[in-house]
């Protein structure tokens, strides 16, 4: 009384085994652009032509603060303060866990900078009129998505005598969003020329 069978026992899933991040991020952080379309699509909303759709949308969607303790959002000129409820909890849960690894190495307190959030059809547009490799079927249209930068970061307390490089610093951001994507939180690209993690909750 008790045993398992053989064929009981295969049917039961071995528990997910975690990595850690050995700090290659074009490697680790290569998720293709149908991942990320595929999963704005199931969560996300639109997407949007203009900026004037944000109304009908206005019970789906969260305003990201211009700044917070955990992190800071860049002036925008061709996106807008908005994700879906889960993309927020997963930016605001970066931040926090980004300060929280900070804190534990005993390093002093920086935040992100979160460079892009939700852009329209109208966006798009006047974008790659400025940037050719800006895509007319941008995943920042399904408010799922944000971009973080990799080559900038606000010191939070500029009395702490205590200064990191960037470098450090993108290394840190790195272990934390390698995590939330072990764990199926989000789809992450390593963008060089924007210099920016492009992620998209799942």
């Amino acid at each position: 009384c008790g045993s398992k069978t053989k064929s009981e026992t295969s049917n039961i899933p071995e528990p997910k085994r975690y990595t850690r991040f050995n700090g290659s991020y074009v490697k680790t952080f290569n998720d293709l652009p149908e991942l990320h379309l595929e999963a704005a699509s199931i969560n996300g909303i639109g997407p949007l032509v203009s900026r004037a759709d944000t109304v009908l949308y206005k019970d789906n969607l969260v305003k990201i603060p211009n700044e917070l303790d955990i992190y800071r959002v860049d002036k925008l000129t061709h996106s807008m303060p908005f994700l879906v409820p889960k993309a927020a909890t997963l930016l605001s849960d970066i931040g926090i866990n980004f300060r929280d690894s900070l804190i534990r190495k005993k390093m002093p307190i920086y935040k992100p900078i979160v460079t892009s959030i939700l852009r329209t059809d109208d966006d798009v547009k006047g974008l790659s009129r400025r940037n050719r490799n800006a895509s007319d079927n941008s995943v920042h249209r399904y408010a799922t998505t944000f971009d973080i930068a990799w080559t900038r970061f606000d010191k939070v307390d500029p009395s702490d005598s205590r200064v990191l490089d960037d470098g450090k610093l993108k290394a840190v951001l790195g272990q934390v969003l390698h995590d939330l994507r072990e764990r199926e939180r989000c789809y992450i690209k390593h963008e060089r020329k924007q210099s920016c993690f492009h992620i998209t909750v799942r």
